[in-house]
This record gives C-alpha cells, sequence and structure tokens, in this order.
C-alpha cells in the first residue's frame, strides 16, 4: 500500500482527496495536515510514500514546507496556481511534482504511484510552459528579500537600513544571489530573477 498525507488548509478540499483516493486498491491515506508546518511535524511519525501539498496556506506556504521535508520525501504540489514563478519555486525546492486541483481521480493516484516510482509528474499545461525553461535555483529567503529590493531601485545603503543589516552584509547576499544566477551585476541579476519568476516584474 502506498501511504499518502494530504496537506490542505480547507477541509473540504482535503476530505475529497482522501474520497478520490480511498477508492483505489494500493492506496491509503495516512493522515493529513492543515498547513506546511504541521505537515512538516507529522511527517517523520506518518512516514508517507507521498505528500500532496497545496501551495499557499496560513501557517506555513508550501514551498518552504518542501524545503524543510528535503529531498527524501516525495512531494506532489496540487494547487489551483499556474503561475510560471510558483511552478518554478516549488520545483526548485525539491517537489516531485505540480498538479492542478481540476486533476481527475485517475489521473491523481497514477501520478501517486510514478512519484512514489521516483518519477517527477507535472500537469499538461504544467509541462508545456516549463518547455525551454531552465529551472530556478533555490534562494533564501533573505537571499529573495534583498534581490526583491535592488529590483526595486534600491541602493545596498538603503537595502541595509531597511533590513537592520550592515552594507557589507548586503554584498554578500548579492555575490551568493550572483553565483547561483550566473551573472556578474545587479542589473542582470533582477533580470534573470523576473525570467525566472524570482521577483515579479516591474510595470
Amino acid at each position: 500500500m502506498l501511504r499518502v498525507l494530504i496537506v490542505d488548509d480547507h477541509p473540504v478540499v482535503r476530505e475529497g482527496l482522501r474520497g478520490m483516493l480511498e477508492h483505489e486498491p494500493d492506496i491509503e491515506v495516512a493522515g493529513e495536515a492543515g498547513s506546511g508546518d504541521e505537515a512538516v511535524a507529522v511527517v517523520p511519525r506518518l512516514r508517507p510514500d507521498v505528500v500532496l501539498m497545496d501551495l499557499r496556506m496560513p501557517g506555513g506556504d508550501g514551498v518552504e514546507a518542501i524545503a524543510r521535508l528535503g529531498a527524501g520525501e516525495r512531494v506532489i504540489v496540487l494547487t489551483t496556481y499556474e503561475d510560471d514563478g510558483e511552478i518554478l519555486r516549488a520545483l526548485a525546492a525539491g517537489a516531485a511534482g505540480y498538479l492542478l486541483k481540476d486533476v481527475s481521480r485517475a489521473a491523481l493516484a497514477d501520478a501517486v504511484r510514478a512519484a512514489a516510482r521516483g518519477e517527477t509528474v507535472l500537469a499538461p499545461s504544467v509541462a508545456e510552459r516549463l518547455r525551454g525553461r531552465r529551472a530556478a535555483p533555490a534562494l533564501s529567503g533573505r537571499e529573495r528579500e534583498v534581490l526583491e529590493l535592488v529590483a526595486g531601485g534600491l541602493t545596498n545603503a538603503e537595502i541595509g537600513r531597511r533590513l537592520f543589516i550592515g552594507e557589507a552584509t548586503v554584498k554578500t547576499y548579492l555575490l551568493r544571489v550572483y553565483g547561483k544566477l550566473g551573472v556578474s551585476d545587479r542589473t542582470s541579476a533582477v533580470l534573470a530573477a523576473m525570467d525566472l519568476g524570482l521577483v515579479r516584474r516591474r510595470t
């Protein structure tokens, strides 16, 4: 039996997913969680083969939970959001798949089985969006914060004052970002990050 943990902040969604999966003879729902933090707490005890994870939840973001769970857990994102930035963030954090909540019962069950085998599972529309795009590197929360402020036009000194850190520390974060993005200056970093969906495009 493949053991599945359902993570979603809406009880009605969890109940619906449970109902879909319980019809499968080789899949059982090992438990449920209402947030990313709760999922991280219960996974060691429940030891699921696959985790179905919503993205946006109060009390713990899904992408952060995926990163905290680590590469040893097979996590399929199950969400209504089909934004490039969300997709890239989830996959960069280590998600084994990305499905939309309009998935059929049969497709969901097949995705669980595939993820348990170590395969990557993507909704057809998600796979099409990713075609030809490189994966976004994993940035820490602080690196992303600094990059957002750079994209907003702030100088290193202004960023330091905003985040209550030294200007030299800001430069250190930026150098790490440059290395992860494969660029050598602020403008290239912002453009690359926008293309990968790591920061919002400015209008």
